[in-house]
């Protein structure tokens, strides 16, 4: 014997695996897993979101922790990642994105209608169950694009994590080099002031000219401009170390070490630079994923030119005065004058303008990188030949000018001469040192995303300007 189970009860059957497929969640981490994976695979830290008053507590322990020590690069990564506000605002993002991705892959709420009416002495009740079968079809698609979006989304903002990463390094040594030139410039200082009053005094004994009076008088003038100089770069690159840190108040007197790191033993040699950009670089990546994103929403045009409004209603209509009235109800839209074929035209322009983006991409990051490795070698056989020739030479003059001075065969002027020049080639390869790192913050960047390259060009002039004045 056959059962017949009624309409509503079928209709739930039906519906009912496809509601339990429909119901998802959120993570409950915001998507936050695999930027915080390529903060520890990279970078070697941790990247906390602040979504809570708990959260800012821990975070403003943890800095106060990374503060009460002199920085090193990996701490002010470290610190940027935490406190930087910028980039929690990004992390925010993600829990956009996901939310998003969740709902379009959850199936639309049924709806439900209630009608009663009355004519004379006929009262008549009217119950409708209708869903969105339109919805339905496209589920599976609509599900697939958003959640390549939201890849993308945390591709993007793992690329922001990462930019800011190497901008903190490069903004780090910068600073430090910065310190040590001020350094440098007050020793040019001190060394010009004890020239112009010795000057003075030999002048006012009648055994110096005015001229070389004069001469003494204006090296002094200079290297107190220059000082004045060194100083705004000091201030001016710590500023800016500060604000990607994100700190305000008393965090701002952090302390940075006295000297920049030494030199490595040797370069590091990549022969395969590029295939490893291809490999790990993520907007490269996200790029792809757009391609494919764009593919798959081309895909979701064609499957519903013909279907913009499908939807699937079952009615149960009741009167007093007649038979109980069941049935179901479908309507749907007549592609009488919109055939979709626009829509179509739009995708297909959007997918091919995605395919030359992502092209794009790759050509300027294999150009990138290039640009970048080539910048790191040239600047570490730069630091190593100031490291190696020019620094040594100078000290090696140095001595042997004090000898002479001391076996008085040559003035004290000539003495302070040399030591002025000494001073310069020690700043100088200061600011190669400097150069050599922020050039590496270049190359690790350009492996995993697009690096700013140029930037630690523009602060070394900067930089470099009291240097070559003392010369």
């Amino acid at each position: 014997m056959k059962t017949s189970f009624p309409m509503p009860l079928r209709l739930t059957l039906l519906v009912a695996p496809l509601l339990l497929a429909g119901c998802a969640s959120l993570s409950g981490n915001g998507g936050i897993a695999p930027v915080q994976d390529a903060a520890k695979t990279h970078l070697g830290a941790t990247l906390l979101p602040a979504a809570s008053e708990q959260d800012l507590d821990t975070i403003d322990r943890r800095v106060a922790e990374l503060l009460g020590q002199p920085l090193s690069a990996d701490s002010a990564v470290q610190v940027a990642l935490l406190n930087n506000r910028g980039l929690q605002a990004s992390l925010q993002e993600l829990g956009i994105a996901e939310a998003e991705m969740v709902q379009a892959s959850r199936l639309p709420n049924p709806g439900f209608s209630f009608a009663k009416t009355r004519r004379s002495d006929e009262r008549e009740i009217e119950r409708g169950f209708s869903f969105d079968l339109a919805h339905l079809v496209a589920l599976p698609l609509a599900r697939q694009v958003e959640g390549r979006r939201f890849a993308a989304v945390q591709r993007s903002v793992a690329m922001e994590m990462l930019s800011l990463a190497a901008e903190t390094r490069k903004a780090f040594y910068t600073a430090v080099a910065a310190e040590q030139t001020a350094s440098y410039m007050r020793d040019v200082r001190a060394t010009a002031d004890a020239g112009a009053e010795l000057a003075k005094r030999l002048a006012e004994a009648g055994n110096w000219t005015k001229l070389q009076r004069a001469r003494e008088h204006g090296f002094f003038s200079e290297a107190v401009l220059n000082a004045a100089r060194a100083d705004a770069v000091r201030v001016a690159t710590r500023e800016r170390l500060t604000r990607l840190l994100g700190l305000w108040g008393p965090q701002v007197a952090f302390v940075l070490p006295g000297r920049l790191p030494e030199l490595p033993t040797e370069p590091q040699d990549q022969p395969d630079i590029e295939q490893a950009a291809m490999a790990s670089r993520l907007d490269v990546q996200a790029a792809k994923a757009m391609v494919e994103s764009t593919a798959r929403n081309l895909g979701l045009s064609k499957a519903t030119r013909f279907i913009n409004v499908l939807e699937l209603g079952y009615q149960r209509n009741g009167s007093n005065e007649a038979p109980r009235q069941t049935g179901y109800e479908i309507s749907i839209e007549i592609p009488l004058f919109d055939w979709g074929d626009a829509r179509i035209a739009r995708a297909e322009g959007v997918y091919m303008q995605s395919a030359h983006r992502a092209a794009k991409t790759a050509v300027d990051a294999r150009s990138e990188v290039r640009e970048a490795y080539q910048g790191y070698r040239s600047a570490y056989d730069i630091a190593r030949h100031y490291r190696d020739d020019i620094v040594p030479t100078a000290k090696r003059i140095s001595d042997e000018n004090v000898l002479r001075y001391n076996g008085m065969f040559i003035s004290v002027f000539e003495l302070l001469a040399d030591a002025r020049a000494q001073i310069a080639a020690v700043n100088a390869s200061i600011e190669a040192l400097r150069d050599f790192w922020v050039a590496r913050a270049d190359l690790d960047m350009a492996l995993v995303g697009k690096p700013s390259l140029g930037t630690g060009a523009a602060a070394a002039v900067a930089g470099t300007g009291a240097g070559a004045a003392a010369h």
